[in-house]
């Protein structure tokens, strides 16, 4: 066919439109495609496989047997999320009561403050069939009756329908304390057992104890917890038990241009590691790795904006976690000592003094 001098050919260009309808046929396959990549972290546990009678064990084992392994150190087990730490709850009776575990030692968390607590324990002990025959507000301690001679008390403590002459006089005490957040009291209980009914006030000591005595300790902080809740209304008040509010147990120690230089925790080092365990979660701070014998937290402690790359997220790998901080604790005398390093790696605008301020706000 002759082309006329002068004429022009038209090319039309498809690169453009078609490379829009493939990026938008791509997005949509992507919203098409079951992500099946976690499905084994919410996949119920199955029951172990038993061996048929008179078959050798031995001839099914697997041939590549997967070991268990300590996530004490290890909680990267997927690199896109990691396992929230181990609750220390075990039994929570209401939002303001919570029965918690730690190292062999159970108590009531109650978010009250113990004067206002002290008059509905007595309460408790009375009416349980315990009783009080020596207490001390200053220390926060109430001792029972002796248990042996009241049958609704020996139910409560777990011991025989009959006495038994020969057995060990027993009581109960209890013991307020302020807990290590502000307007919260621990409550805590232990059964003496001694050859003679005791004639004044034993000293409270902390000692190991026994399963046994753990699940005993438990039976009687649940029924004191669901006994102060249906009390809650009451508006009694001891200003005798007020005495026992004691010096904060956590403090922020700052530079003289009031930069967070470090936290201290008055209590044990199992408890500081396990509340900073807690506070880090929910203050935002991602744990990534952890190592309690050398005390240390790597955490991600970035904002929400840092995380996260707008409508460029898909092509990003800014919301993977990162190691930004880390947060070391050590013992420093009576008290345990919380620091935080920034990593080379981060030169976002949460700085160390901003963690340490958020952890100390959380546990305050």
């Amino acid at each position: 066919m002759q082309v006329l001098a002068g004429a022009r050919t038209k090319t039309v260009s498809l690169s453009r439109p078609m490379a829009g309808i493939l990026l938008f046929a791509t997005l949509a396959g992507c919203s098409l495609v079951e992500d099946r990549s976690e499905r084994y972290v919410d996949a119920p546990e199955g029951q172990p496989i038993s061996v048929p009678e008179g078959a050798r064990a031995s001839r099914i084992d697997q041939a590549m047997p997967i070991r268990d392994i300590n996530t004490d150190d290890n909680r990267r087990l997927y690199p896109s999320s990691i396992p929230k730490p181990p609750d220390m709850t075990s039994d929570i009776l209401e939002q303001n009561y919570v029965i918690e575990e730690l190292d062999g030692r159970v108590w009531l968390l109650v978010n009250e403050v113990p004067g206002r607590l002290w008059p509905a324990a007595s309460g408790w002990m009375s009416e349980s069939g315990l009783g009080v025959a020596y207490d001390s507000p200053q220390l926060g301690i109430q001792q029972s009756e002796l248990v042996n001679f009241s049958k609704r008390s020996r139910q409560l403590v777990g011991l025989p329908d009959s006495p038994d002459a020969n057995e060990p006089k027993t009581v109960v005490q209890m013991r307020l304390a302020p807990g290590i957040r502000r307007k919260t009291t621990e409550i805590r209980m232990r059964v003496l057992e001694r050859d003679q009914a005791p004639d004044e006030l034993v000293a409270w000591q902390d000692r190991e104890t026994s399963a046994a005595r753990i699940e005993q300790q438990k039976a009687l902080l649940a029924d004191l917890g669901a006994y102060l809740q249906g009390r809650e209304d009451s508006k009694s008040f001891s200003r005798a038990a007020s005495g026992m509010v004691a010096e904060p147990k956590v403090r922020l120690i700052s530079s003289d241009d009031d930069v967070a230089q470090a936290v201290t925790v008055a209590l044990d080092y199992g408890r500081t590691w396990a509340e900073l365990n807690r506070s880090l979660e929910e203050i935002g701070a991602q744990v990534q790795d952890l190592n309690r014998s050398e005390g240390w937290f790597q955490v991600d402690f970035r904002t929400e904006d840092e995380r996260s790359a707008g409508l460029l997220s898909w092509f990003s790998n800014d919301d993977k976690p990162l190691h930004t901080h880390t947060v070391f604790v050590e013992q420093a005398g009576d008290v345990q000592r919380v620091t935080a390093e920034q990593t080379d790696a981060y030169d976002g605008e949460l700085t160390s003094a901003d963690l340490l301020t958020q952890l100390f706000e959380n546990l305050y």
